[in-house]
């Protein structure tokens, strides 16, 4: 009987020891996981932690677009506070894997729906109390489109497209932004092609003439205009004219794409 139960002991004995064993070594393993994603924890959080207060980034986008006879820019109204049922220029905050322009062209198809958009930078707005939130600096940019349908999401309940003098009053600084945008773009006109992106893929001068009396807000001499135009080399007809074709016809132009994008690239300057 005492052997009996000395086999016994020794057997369960060998089991709990090794069952202890094992839930040490599981502890160990745990602990050894534990401390180690807490370490990661760490420093993930030591990757955006800094020991002085530092500024949110936003990405706002100003759209222009032309009807054939006035500019038209695109607003959305907003949906949540700050400025709830305002007016302002889409955009939003930039998340930290993105750039601004990847930022900007993301806002910019969630709130309106507009895709694959070219924004280019303009301006950068830094000033202290731009945003009630908390200190935000936001990088601007702007983009030449045809006009399209537009419609509201994510945290804008509308999107639209207003005329230069019908624009509401604006959330945030945005009308600073505006008038920054408009005076760039005013600017830009004089070194560089506009139309491509705003006209259709045939048209008449005087809807070239428009444009850019829309944008510049001057009246040109037609005679003149044409003359400039067609130095540039930028235009070439869409089709051959038949002889004896009244000239109360007008020519219909498109643009060359190859020299326009030459000197979109090397710019020029055209005064009138």
């Amino acid at each position: 009987t005492l052997i009996f139960f000395c086999v016994n002991f020794t057997h369960y004995f060998l089991i709990i020891k090794k069952s202890f064993l094992s839930l040490r070594k599981n502890y160990a393993i745990n602990m050894n996981n534990e401390l180690s994603e807490n370490f990661n924890s760490q420093q993930l959080e030591l990757n955006y932690c800094y020991k002085y207060p530092h500024p949110a980034v936003t990405a706002d986008c100003v759209i222009f677009g032309f009807d054939g006879i006035n500019i038209k820019v695109l607003l959305i109204q907003r949906g949540i506070e700050p400025y709830k049922g305002k007016w302002a220029f889409p955009g939003g905050f930039m998340e930290i894997d993105e750039t601004a322009e990847q930022c900007a062209r993301r806002e910019l198809e969630e709130e309106t729906g507009l895709k694959d958009v070219a924004v280019e930078q303009f301006y950068t707005f830094t000033d202290v109390n731009r945003d009630p939130r908390e200190r935000v600096i936001t990088v601007a940019h702007y983009a030449l489109v045809k006009l399209s349908e537009v419609k509201g999401g994510d945290d804008a309940e509308k999107a639209q497209w207003f005329s230069l003098d019908e624009i509401p009053n604006l959330a945030f600084d945005h009308e600073l932004i505006f008038r920054k945008a408009l005076k760039v773009l005013k600017e830009r006109i004089c070194f560089e092609p506009i139309g491509f992106e705003l006209l259709p893929e045939i048209f008449k001068m005087s809807e070239l003439q428009n444009l850019y009396e829309a944008i510049l807000e001057v009246k040109f001499d037609r005679r003149n205009f044409y003359n400039k135009m067609t130095k540039l080399g930028i235009l070439k007809e869409s089709e051959i004219r038949a002889e004896g074709t009244s000239r109360r016809i007008p020519i219909m132009y498109r643009f060359n794409a190859e020299k326009y994008q030459e000197l979109k690239q090397k710019g020029f300057r055209l005064e009138f």
